[in-house]
């Protein structure tokens, strides 16, 4: 199926600089994480952060990378041999207060949508914490999470550490009992057709997924009759028992389908990079081409191939806002891309006082070394002598 592009799912900058923030998201955790100078705005010289670029993703030179953003982080002259320190500025600080706030008071959602990430494992109902770490930015955890799982989960007793083989350890839904949950769990398709009145909550009930065409975009005839007999087909949740599933009947895609929604659902911008998908093949029972699903499915899904990567971005989120309920943490990072994006008008102000100071500076040389004709031209020096003749 020819890739079609669309505009206006290009255009969206709470996808496509979701990428260019989450490193400056991690330094700024580090400025408050390990500044001795909370008082002064977090300060921290260039030799605490200036090694730890692969640490925080960054392909430049630290200090590069902070002087890209003077709306968030401030330079200034430290205390001892005049190296670079930085800060964090006031509305940088005043946005990290406003994300910890989120997290506190919604701390119940973000636990809410990790418990449905690890319940779409299946019978197994767990998830190694390396896998939840890797997914950690689209699922919106914090870093205190990781620090201690159960401290952050404080009294939650839905969860568990398990020990996996090889030394690795994983996070476990269980009741209050120690049992394998096993309350039935609506998927977001599933609440969004109820609301609707078209799902009475049976099983085996056709739930079709809401089609958002791209303009220009036309499948070929035989393609159509497969898409409209598709969405006919009985919907698999992806908190359901699959097992019995024919993996290669189109029942199963379907089922594979509702789990990329579903997991679109939960993250943040319900987008993510394509090729974060392939680590969950072997826990969520993926098929080994679980990409070609976003390809064969177009009205469903749009395929992104900005800032040099493909992010896989749900379409229903943006043409349906009403359908998906928002990640609590979206707005604050749509505030932190708006302050991103002011560094950019900074630098350009910054750029035409350089260019302006250089050529005032080159006027005023000019205009001096013409006192008295010294340094000019003969025309320069005697402005009123024309073809020889002196006035």
């Amino acid at each position: 199926m020819k890739w079609k592009k669309d505009p206006y799912f290009d255009s969206i900058d709470s996808i496509h600089k979701s990428l260019e923030l989450k490193p400056i998201i991690a330094v700024k955790n580090f400025f408050i994480s390990t500044s001795s100078s909370p008082h002064d705005k977090y300060s921290i010289p260039i030799s605490s952060v200036s090694k730890k670029g692969s640490e925080f993703d960054i392909s430049i030179k630290v200090i590069r990378f902070l002087r890209n953003y003077p709306s968030l982080f401030e330079e200034f002259k430290g205390p001892c041999y005049n190296l670079p320190w930085f800060r964090l500025t006031d509305k940088a600080i005043d946005l990290d207060k406003e994300e910890r706030l989120v997290y506190e008071e919604f701390r119940d959602d973000i636990l809410g949508r990790l418990k449905k990430f690890i319940l779409m494992s299946g019978r197994r109902q767990m998830l190694p914490l390396k896998v939840i770490k890797g997914l950690r930015w689209y699922l919106g955890l914090p870093d205190d999470f990781f620090r201690d799982p159960m401290e952050y989960i404080g009294g939650n007793g839905d969860f568990r550490i398990v020990n996996i083989d090889e030394g690795l350890k994983g996070l476990a839904v269980l009741d209050e009992h120690g049992d394998r949950k096993s309350d039935k769990i609506l998927s977001m398709m599933q609440q969004s057709a109820m609301r609707k009145g078209i799902f009475s909550g049976g099983a085996d009930e056709a739930i079709a997924f809401p089609l958002f065409p791209s303009k220009g975009l036309r499948l070929k005839r035989k393609i159509k009759d497969w898409s409209d007999e598709f969405q006919k087909l009985p919907y698999v949740s992806p908190y359901a028992d699959y097992s019995h599933l024919n993996p290669n009947s189109d029942i199963s895609e379907k089922r594979v389908v509702g789990v990329l929604h579903e997991l679109l659902c939960l993250f943040v911008e319900h987008a993510a990079e394509r090729k974060s998908f392939f680590c969950l093949r072997k826990y969520l029972e993926l098929p080994q081409m679980v990409h070609k699903a976003f390809e064969r499915h177009p009205h469903i899904f749009y395929l992104s191939l900005k800032n040099k990567t493909c992010t896989a971005i749900m379409k229903e989120a943006y043409r349906d806002e009403e359908a998906i309920d928002p990640h609590p943490l979206a707005k604050v990072r749509r505030s932190y891309i708006a302050l991103m994006k002011e560094s950019t008008a900074i630098m350009r102000n910054k750029r035409a006082n350089i260019i302006k100071a250089s050529d005032r500076d080159s006027l005023s040389s000019n205009d001096s070394s013409c006192v008295d004709g010294g340094g000019c031209s003969p025309t320069e020096a005697r402005p009123f002598e024309i073809e020889g003749v002196k006035t």
